[in-house]
């Protein structure tokens, strides 16, 4: 039996993933492999959205796709490419653009919150169309299933609703994919501000642990992370909001239920739980650190990986592009 295909994506926008992004999305990829046809990319031009400059968007790429080998996927059972090596990706979508509504596409909650950051009227056209883009994404594998997070909810929606409108139109091309809802992973928040969550675009330094940290740094931003008054560790979002987040990381990151560790720490104070929280951060990124540093410094390897999941990609995505172009009416190529 045929195991169902999954794809899913990272941007390419900063020099480390953070912690957030390896709990939430690629620690959960890495397991997918074992029981899914999985597809993943390192989503290069969704990230031009933002006009990085051209020397910076090829070395955070290329670190984007060394941290993904080195926290597990394996080339010989995931296809790990980068978007732009795969020109469909742009074709289908600008075929799936002419069948998407202005409303419809202006009402993606992403586009509204990202716009804001940049001044009415100065947002570029291809953050209005990013979730259309990120469509043509989904559709071109044929993905059965997409990991998804509340935040991505709206856009698969989005991609669901055009392989229906397509295939009712032009005939059975695409298939409808559904929602493969990854494990919940409790929020993780800022280290200083334990009220927002942990993010590139708007934590401090201070406030985020980056897999590619030295463990001093770690150690260091753990141990000054924001607590609360008293000194019971116990989680209580309301009144202790900066030791519950401590507790959520160290929990997801053992595989510890919270209970647990607050019995474990019991009477022991804020110290010695921080500690052990900042030891077991250091011991988790620490492997893929050194990994991704090793295949870093070797980019002709790095390539040839990435190269042989783009041939994979590509074999899949040009078989749905021949059955849209034949379908929607243009002319075989020459």
């Amino acid at each position: 039996m045929a195991r169902p295909r999954v794809l899913s994506g990272i941007q390419p926008t900063a020099d480390s993933f953070h912690l957030g992004n390896y709990l939430g999305a690629v620690r959960q990829w890495v397991a997918l492999q074992e029981t899914h046809d999985a597809f993943y990319m390192v989503v290069d031009l969704h990230a031009i959205t933002v006009n990085p400059s051209p020397a910076e968007l090829r070395r955070r790429t290329r670190v984007a796709a060394a941290q993904l080998f080195a926290a597990g996927l394996d080339p010989e059972r995931s296809s790990v490419f980068v978007q732009s090596h795969v020109r469909e990706h742009a074709e289908l979508a600008w075929v799936l653009i002419c069948q998407t509504g202005m409303g419809e596409a202006g009402r993606m909650t992403q586009f509204k919150d990202k716009s804001s950051k940049y001044g009415e009227g100065s947002a570029g056209v291809g953050l209005f169309t990013y979730p259309i883009l990120q469509a043509a994404d989904i559709l071109l594998y044929q993905a059965d299933q997409v990991p998804v997070g509340a935040d991505q909810k709206q856009h698969l929606e989005l991609s669901r609703d055009l392989a229906q409108r397509f295939n009712n139109r032009y005939g059975r091309t695409f298939t409808v994919p559904s929602p493969y809802i990854l494990k919940e992973v409790e929020k993780i928040t800022d280290l200083q501000d334990p009220t927002a969550k942990m993010s590139k675009s708007s934590s401090s330094p201070q406030g985020i642990l980056d897999v590619l940290e030295q463990p001093g740094p770690l150690r260091k931003k753990v141990m000054r992370a924001v607590t609360d008054t008293g000194t019971d560790v116990v989680a209580d979002d309301e009144n202790k909001p900066g030791i519950t987040n401590l507790l959520r990381i160290l929990s997801a990151i053992t595989a510890t239920p919270i209970p647990e560790l607050e019995a474990r720490y019991a009477g022991q104070g804020y110290g010695t739980f921080k500690k052990d929280v900042a030891e077991a951060v250091v011991d988790a990124f620490a492997p893929i650190r050194e990994r991704t540093e090793k295949l870093l410094g070797d980019e002709a390897e790095l390539d040839r990986m990435l190269a042989a999941g783009a041939a994979k990609a590509r074999a899949v995505a040009a078989e749905t592009m021949a059955h849209v172009r034949e379908n929607i009416g243009f002319l075989p190529t020459p």
